[in-house]
């Protein structure tokens, strides 16, 4: 299962925004929550910029810091004034004039995302990094190794990804018992995570490092392992 790490749950943005409809102030607790530095980047891989989102009061919502980097890879965003949410389970960016530049919309289990024609991320991202993963960024040859470096066994990943949104993969024939019986297949990529799944449900999921390489999720328990392009 895809793992990513969510500001708020939608119950407690849907009563943060009933809230605001009447003009009450917005729960301390839960913009602080909210408040952080993101990344914001193309879903297609390109280069995107990293913007914070603050908790002190600005003109449309709350102020921000940081939009003079997007005047590169994402010029219309280093106009942005202010953030706030919008009311519907959103995330807004504004300029000076209060004009919407963006609207990043919720998606349970995956990162708020623009409904454009070209999705624009916003993410927690490992620090130094500008883009989001794709599937034809990282296909390829892959080890599966501890973290001292002993080596399990090797993962091709494809860059085909069927209608089903996962594409295949190829395990070594000497991988231990333990992942063996995962019956890997398939693999799927979003956000930072990257899962290794098996047809019968069965799954592995990792969170992309600053080098671009992988480490096990937290959540998935048991023994350290990394994924290491070869």
């Amino acid at each position: 299962m895809i793992r990513f790490i969510l500001r708020f749950a939608a119950p407690a943005a849907a009563l943060l925004f009933s809230g605001m409809a009447h003009g009450q102030e917005i729960d301390p607790d839960i913009l602080k929550a909210q408040a952080g530095t993101y990344l914001i980047a193309p879903e297609d891989g390109r280069a995107g910029c990293r913007m914070t989102l603050e908790t002190e009061m600005a003109i449309g919502g709350f102020s921000l810091s940081g939009q003079e980097a997007c005047a590169k890879p994402l010029p219309a965003l280093a106009e942005a004034a202010s953030w706030n949410f919008d009311g519907n389970g959103g995330l807004i960016l504004i300029d000076p004039t209060r004009k919407v530049l963006a609207r990043f919309v919720e998606n349970e289990g995956s990162p708020m995302k623009t409904e454009d024609e070209r999705p624009l991320l916003l993410i927690a991202a490992p620090d130094g990094v500008d883009h989001l993963p794709t599937f034809a960024s990282l296909a390829g040859a892959w080890t599966m190794q501890r973290p001292d470096g002993e080596r399990l066994c090797g993962i091709v990943l494809d860059s085909g990804v069927g209608t089903d949104g996962n594409a295949p993969l190829s395990p070594s024939g000497d991988c231990p018992a333990n992942v063996a019986k995962l019956k890997l297949a398939v693999w799927h990529v979003e956000g930072f995570g990257l899962t290794l799944m098996g047809h019968d449900g069965s799954s592995l999921g990792f969170d992309m490092r600053a080098d671009g390489n992988f480490d096990k999720s937290k959540q998935e328990g048991g023994k350290p392992l990394s994924l290491v392009r070869r």
